[in-house]
């Protein structure tokens, strides 16, 4: 069985660091999956491919283990993939391609029921998305049927009174 290496979309490409083409184009060259890339970086594979859409941070380590693992000049990673993430806008609002607005979707209708069940059991405040990490799993049931899961973690953050 052959396996999936996702590969950068073509039509975000304007919207990302220059960085991201090299290291995609790495990792497609080496069929790498981000899962294999977390492993060898010591990362969740969601943080890792933040790291490829210039949404997080990359330490002067996972620069140095990309550079290795990917064959990839560590000097064409270091000085950019330091530097403050720019979230947010790798895509047009509402999302237009389909699985990314499935989750805002969920986001949409079901906001408003997190927040309630969130604000009752940890009193008023909000979840943090900057201590923040993310698991995602396939699951596959008795009758065969896959299912995906997404864990959210985030650190819970009371708001205070002045």
């Amino acid at each position: 069985m052959s396996k999936n290496v996702a590969t950068l979309d073509s039509t975000i490409v304007d919207r990302l660091p220059a960085y991201s083409k090299t290291l995609f184009d790495a990792k497609t060259a080496k069929k790498l999956t981000f899962e294999e890339i977390a492993k060898e970086l010591g990362r969740g594979e969601v943080a890792v491919a933040a790291l490829f859409y210039g949404q997080a941070q990359a330490s002067s380590e996972d620069v140095e283990k990309l550079s290795a693992l990917l064959n990839v000049p560590k000097e064409s990673l270091d000085a950019t993939m330091a530097g403050f993430p720019d979230r947010g806008r790798s895509g047009p609002m509402p999302p237009v391609e389909p699985l990314i607005y499935r989750l805002y979707e969920i986001v949409q209708n079901y906001g408003y029921s997190f927040k309630a069940i969130m604000n009752e059991k940890f009193g008023d405040g909000i979840m943090s998305a900057i201590a923040f990490s993310s698991k995602i799993e396939k699951e596959v049931d008795q009758d065969g049927v896959t299912w995906v899961n997404i864990s959210l973690r985030g650190k819970w953050l009371p708001y205070t009174r002045f």
